[in-house]
């Protein structure tokens, strides 16, 4: 018989034969059920029947199921609907892999038919003739053989320009491209960059044994500061060498070549199909744009023609025949002449072409020039009458206001109350009385003793001291001195008639061993600032407290405040501010690409006429034939402000560069000269004034200037003795801003005399007390990291009792920093000379040369 447990029990009690523990939870769970379902039934008697359960207040609560990548997660715990612009703004992320690829495979076919479309138009109907600019950049080159076999071609036809720049037009039927080439000579700086601004493609023929010579190094060194648009790279007589002298001549001119041209192709140039060849690369290469350009109609002058006035001979109206170029021409804007300056426009004239091909004529073979001639219909067009494409409206043109009107009574006033004028008519009154004249240094107290019949005091005498001061400074900083150019004078007028050459000789020698000792005096300055910056010895003749009255101290130079509109120059009452840059920028960007289809369409070959033109602008374009190169204006670029540009000192040049120095300025497509101030480029709101051009760190340059859109390059230049200019920073334009606070640091320094635990006597700081209790809210810090400030003066010879935040080194320096704002100087110059031709004596050392 089987053993039964004692939880078990018989089959007769306990039908299901299970035990008792089980037995009780099936008991519960069928009396809970029956009970659910009683209440059920109940509440559906309630209700009319109808069905309807109420969840308890502990019923779990699930989340909801996200639909999609969180799509909306941010708008919906706002509490809304995710509005259409944030949807299809985070559309990109929810496409699936295929629809990515497609996508991207959709937008590089559209930035592949837009490069395709640009190459189909430049050069062919409907565009302008493809502009090359040939630069010779070795002195060996035989630039009239280039340009030959470019003309040696049998099925184009050749057209000469008359005026400006040589050059001359090819015209090919069978392409049915237009060529235009201009030659730029490398020894002239400003034809080279003004035929760079334009330029659809630039030509460079190199030297098959040097490549480029100094003069090539530097124009390229301009070339590539000012912006590089399409090359080519082109070697003239490789062929005439020995074969193995070519392979090597070749092998050391591309290695040469990759420093500057990265992955860029030597084409040889010695026969008609070898520069076939260059054309057909130069036809199909892709176009490298330049910012500044390509938002702003630009025209290069073909034809120009000069008509007076009637009441002055000296100016009159300027009619500049050329292709537009960039963006459409608007008549009621300001263009300006690179070199002359900002001017308006009349009206805008169709003129018939002069390198227009006629495809008629494509497929019959002609050889003489007289039956190539028949491609151009010029004769049909010169009939024409001349088409007026638009006229200026005087109430939508731009207006050549250059700076603004100050007013003088712009300012806030507030009435004085008639009690307040008889308080200032009764002091005067008692000034008046008191007013007397005595010694220089006298004091108030010692005034007292004087009596009423001796010297009146001048009321001016403390402004002339304060003046002279500080003349003074300002002579120190500038290493100059008025004794020395008395002594010039002078020694100019000693010379006498028979003695006037030997003595002129002398004089000259005198002047260049000045300017030698100028030179060695700026970089003993530039050294000194490295190692002390910004340190200056404290008066002894005059009181630190006046001589220092215009600087203040901070507390920290990042985070004390400093209010931008606080103490401001007159100058700033003749510029114009924009209340938000950036965002004026952005408008007017988009209504430039809102109003693109408005004016002369780009292409187009039209005449200008400019007004007010001066006639040194035709003498130069005929006669000296340098370039005429003209931009339209954007809004506002024709109005004064603070310009601020990101430089960079150019490697090439050596000598020091001091604040406030006249440079020669390219910005943009404008040149002109100014006196930058240069400071630290940092994030912060204040930014500390750089006595020198620092050669190691990229520097902030302020100037007055004409409002110019970024982006834009810069580049700056001085001008020596003998007339060349040289590259000194290269860099481009960071904002217009005016609030900008350039702020000069001057450190006094001091030494510890005794030092008792923290405390500690300073001494040859101030040499007065007066200055010690002028300038005890300063905070004073060592240069060894101590921070204290002054106690109490210490007797009468400005010593002083100062406390540390430790004991002090008997080695140590106690520095104070004052900080004063500081504005650039008002020299803006839109007259730039010419620069005289630049030879490999006269160059500064170049950054690379090719052996």
């Amino acid at each position: 018989m089987p053993r039964v447990y004692g939880t078990m029990r018989s089959c007769g009690s306990n039908p299901r034969g299970l035990s008792f523990s089980w037995s009780r939870k099936y008991n519960e769970r069928h009396f809970l059920s029956s009970f659910r379902e009683e209440r059920v039934a109940m509440a559906r008697e309630a209700g009319g029947g109808g069905g309807f359960h109420r969840a308890g207040a502990l019923k779990q609560q699930n989340k909801p199921h996200k639909g999609g990548r969180h799509r909306g997660k941010n708008a919906r715990k706002e509490g809304g609907r995710v509005p259409a612009k944030t949807l299809s703004r985070q559309q990109h992320h929810n496409l699936a892999k295929l629809d990515r690829r497609h996508r991207a495979w959709q937008l590089r076919r559209q930035r592949k038919e837009v490069v395709l479309e640009e190459k189909r138009n430049l050069g062919r109907k409907g565009g302008p003739p493809h502009l090359v600019v040939v630069v010779p950049l070795h002195a060996g080159v035989a630039i009239q053989g280039t340009l030959s076999l470019f003309q040696s071609s049998e099925a184009s036809v050749v057209c000469q320009t008359e005026m400006g720049p040589p050059g001359f037009a090819l015209l090919c039927p069978r392409s049915k491209v237009r060529w235009h080439f201009v030659v730029a000579d490398a020894g002239n700086l400003h034809v080279v960059l003004d035929l760079a601004k334009v330029a659809d493609t630039l030509l460079f023929v190199l030297d098959p044994y040097e490549g480029w010579d100094a003069t090539g190094d530097y124009c390229l060194s301009c070339i590539f500061a000012q912006g590089l648009p399409s090359y080519g790279l082109a070697v003239q007589g490789l062929s005439d060498q020995p074969l193995k002298k070519q392979i090597d001549c070749r092998k050391k001119l591309c290695k040469a070549i990759e420093k500057r041209f990265p992955e860029a192709r030597l084409f040889p140039l010695n026969t008609e199909r070898e520069s076939a060849l260059l054309l057909q690369h130069l036809a199909s290469q892709k176009q490298r744009h330049l910012a500044f350009r390509d938002r702003r109609a630009h025209l290069l002058a073909t034809v120009a023609e000069f008509v007076p006035n009637s009441d002055c001979a000296l100016v009159g109206t300027l009619k500049v025949t050329g292709y537009v170029r960039g963006q459409n021409l608007n008549v009621n804007s300001l263009v300006h002449i690179v070199g002359h300056g900002d001017f308006q426009m009349s009206q805008v004239d169709a003129s018939p072409e002069l390198f227009a091909l006629n495809l008629r004529a494509a497929n019959r073979p002609s050889k003489s020039m007289e039956d190539q001639g028949d491609l151009i219909s010029r004769g049909e067009q010169m009939e024409e009458d001349v088409k007026v494409l638009s006229k200026a409206d005087a109430s939508k043109q731009e207006s050549l206001q250059l700076e603004a009107v100050p007013d003088p009574m712009d300012g806030e006033q507030t009435w004085p109350t008639e009690e307040e004028l008889k308080e200032a008519e009764e002091s005067l009154k008692q000034s008046k009385k008191v007013a007397k004249r005595v010694p220089k240094g006298t004091s108030a107290y010692q005034a007292a003793w004087i009596l009423d019949g001796s010297n009146e005091w001048e009321d001016g005498s403390e402004e002339e001291d304060e003046e002279d001061n500080f003349m003074d400074e300002a002579i120190s900083q500038d290493g100059s001195s008025s004794s020395e150019q008395e002594e010039e004078e002078e020694v100019a007028t000693e010379v006498d008639e028979g003695e006037a050459m030997t003595l002129l000789e002398t004089l000259q020698d005198d002047d260049k061993m000045e300017d030698g000792e100028a030179v060695l005096e700026k970089y003993r300055q530039e050294r000194q600032e490295e190692m002390f910056p910004d340190e200056v010895d404290t008066p002894r003749d005059v009181p630190a407290w006046i001589r220092f009255q215009k600087y203040r101290g901070l507390k920290s130079f990042r985070t004390s405040p400093w209010d931008p509109k606080e103490n401001l120059p007159s100058d700033y009452a003749r510029i114009f501010q924009f209340r938000d840059f950036s965002r004026t920028r952005k408008h007017v960007f988009r209504q430039l690409e809102r109003e693109e289809s408005n004016g002369v369409e780009a292409g187009c070959y039209v005449t200008l006429h400019v007004c007010s033109v001066p006639v040194s602008a035709m003498e130069s374009f005929r006669q000296q034939q340098v370039p005429l190169v003209l931009f339209t204006l954007l809004p506002y670029e024709q109005k004064m402000s603070v310009l601020n540009l990101l430089v960079r000192r150019h490697p090439g040049y050596s000598e020091p560069v001091c604040s406030k120095e006249e440079v020669i300025v390219h910005c943009g497509f404008r040149r002109f000269r100014a006196s930058p101030l240069y400071s630290q480029h940092s994030s912060a709101d204040k930014h500390k004034l750089e006595q020198f051009l620092r050669a190691d760190t990229a520097t902030v340059a302020t100037i007055y200037a004409p409002i110019t859109f970024p982006p834009a390059s810069v580049l700056l230049f001085t001008q020596r003795d003998n007339g060349v200019h040289s590259l000194l920073a290269t860099g481009s334009l960071l904002s217009v801003d005016p609030d900008r606070l350039v702020i000069k640091r001057l450190v006094l320094s001091g030494h510890p005399s005794k030092i008792l635990s923290k405390l500690a006597v300073v001494r040859y700081m101030f040499f007065n007390r007066e200055d010690v209790l002028w300038f005890k809210p300063v905070e004073l810090r060592t240069k060894w990291g101590r921070r204290g400030h002054i106690k109490e003066p210490l007797g009468t010879h400005g010593h002083m009792k100062c406390q540390f935040d430790g004991q002090l080194k008997s080695q140590d320096t106690v520095l104070m920093a004052l900080y004063k704002r500081v504005f650039p100087r008002w020299t803006y110059d839109p007259h730039v000379p010419e620069p005289l031709r630049s030879s490999e004596n006269s160059l500064p050392c170049p950054e690379e040369e090719m052996g």
